[in-house]
């Protein structure tokens, strides 16, 4: 069975009947053709309605928000101890990221990397 989605285009008839009924919505008018012009993009709108600051929250997108180069993380496979995982999974959320802040600590006590 297909995964995609069916769109049911409606036939002249049936967006006839749609329309009366967003027409009859008092509470809820469709947008006519002038307010449909005047529209534009929230990026463009937002920061005056609301403030640059605001906006910029709201218009984010999603996930992280990019780094500069040097400072992405490297994706790696490696083979750890159970214990040492398990270890680490028992601190709670954020375990990988203090794993690599112990593996760090030890690089620089041992002279393998500097600062940071």
């Amino acid at each position: 069975m297909s995964t995609k989605r069916k769109f049911h285009i409606p036939d002249a008839a049936e967006d006839a009947a749609l329309t009366r009924a967003a027409e009859s919505d008092a509470d809820n008018l469709p947008l006519t053709d002038a307010q449909l012009k005047r529209m534009r993009p929230a990026r463009d709108a937002l920061p005056t309605m609301v403030g640059e600051k605001a906006a910029a929250a709201v218009l984010r997108g999603p996930g992280r928000p990019s780094m500069p180069i040097d400072q992405h993380k490297v994706r790696t496979t490696i083979r750890l101890d159970p214990d040492v995982v398990d270890a680490f999974k028992e601190t709670g959320a954020g375990w990988q990221s203090r794993m690599n802040d112990a593996l760090r600590e030890f690089a620089k006590s041992h002279g393998m990397i500097r600062g940071r």
